[in-house]
């Protein structure tokens, strides 16, 4: 048990984690908002929440701004209870200027599931990280899969061709493009194509789709991953999730539980569930490292070492070498 922030009553995590896995929304967003918050007590959440965990299908959307990701979100939602499965959702938005937190919009979008007990909707703060996501949002994953989500559904911000960090935590990727976009496809140049494992066409009702169509098909046929033997050829679907109906959205739903069949049979989940714990692993102990290294910053250590330097008794290498060792 941890003393709770600002004179609060004390962290019990272990009874927090207990009635999170009952699905208590107060509970899930209290250990959501401890990893954001990144305390003394993140270490004995994520030992808590280890065991739970593994379960959920994590599926990211991605694209440029405007293709409509948060009323594509909404509308795989819709379906997703249709077909009685729990879902999370975690938003990421861009921070702001003045609180440092989540602006909130995708949420406000999203309030036709609010009433609905098996859907939980968080907006996550980017805090200046580039990428799409936010700091903490592997842990806030992590939260809801314990809690039970069968689906967890990540959102990026929607800032365009640098958004593939998503892909190094989703099981399944969609790439959203919209028709009488000039940088859509020129998005999926610069790399967005490589991440994709679903392709969605939405507003495809307005002129200009079925070209968008045909230029994502011609970019695949150009290679790449998806051209290897053996490999998952991305769909390319056509939607109008803001229309009566949802139309296309049930055919996505479909691919996604094709992909996930494909994953698993196929040995390509595990291998990327494997490689998504190691860049996490490696990214947590280089933010250690970074720590340490700002607490030696105008250590007298340091101070010798680049005093040697100016000397010409050693080299910045020799140094830095020198410096990781003390640390």
């Amino acid at each position: 048990m941890l003393p709770g922030r600002r004179g609060g009553p004390a962290l019990d995590v272990p009874s927090l984690v207990a009635r999170a896995r009952t699905w208590d929304p107060r509970a899930v967003g209290r250990l959501i908002s401890m990893v954001e918050n990144a305390g003394p007590e993140l270490r004995e959440v994520a030992a808590a929440l280890a065991p739970h965990t593994g379960r959920a299908q994590v599926i990211g959307l991605t694209g440029p701004p405007g293709v409509g990701k948060s009323t594509t979100t909404t509308a795989l939602v819709r379906s997703l209870r249709a077909r009685d499965r729990r879902v999370g959702v975690l938003a990421v938005d861009p921070s702001s200027p003045f609180s440092g937190g989540a602006l909130l919009g995708d949420r406000v979008r999203m309030q036709a599931h609010s009433g609905d007990r098996d859907v939980y909707i968080r907006s996550m703060a980017t805090r200046g990280r580039l990428g799409g996501l936010a700091p903490a949002t592997p842990q806030a994953l992590r939260v809801l899969d314990a809690a039970g989500c069968d689906i967890v559904l990540v959102e990026t911000v929607g800032g365009g061709q640098s958004e593939l960090e998503i892909a190094s935590l989703a099981d399944t990727t969609l790439v959203l493009m919209a028709p009488g976009m000039g940088d859509g496809i020129q998005a999926a140049k610069a790399g967005i194509l490589e991440v994709a494992d679903i392709f969605v066409v939405n507003k495809a009702d307005r002129e200009g789709a079925d070209q968008t169509v045909g230029d994502l098909r011609a970019m695949l046929s150009l290679g790449g991953r998806h051209a290897e033997p053996g490999a998952w050829r991305p769909p390319i679907i056509k939607t109008v999730a803001s229309q009566e109906g949802d139309s296309g959205i049930d055919e996505v739903l479909d691919r996604l539980d094709e992909h996930r069949a494909w994953l698993a049979s196929s040995g390509e989940g595990h291998r990327r569930r494997t490689d998504h714990v190691r860049r996490e692993i490696e990214a947590i102990a280089i933010a250690g490292l970074r720590e340490r290294l700002g607490n030696v910053h105008w250590s007298a250590t340091l101070s010798s070492l680049a005093a040697s330097v100016v000397a010409g008794e050693t080299n910045p290498y020799r140094a830095a070498d020198d410096l990781l060792g003390a640390l």
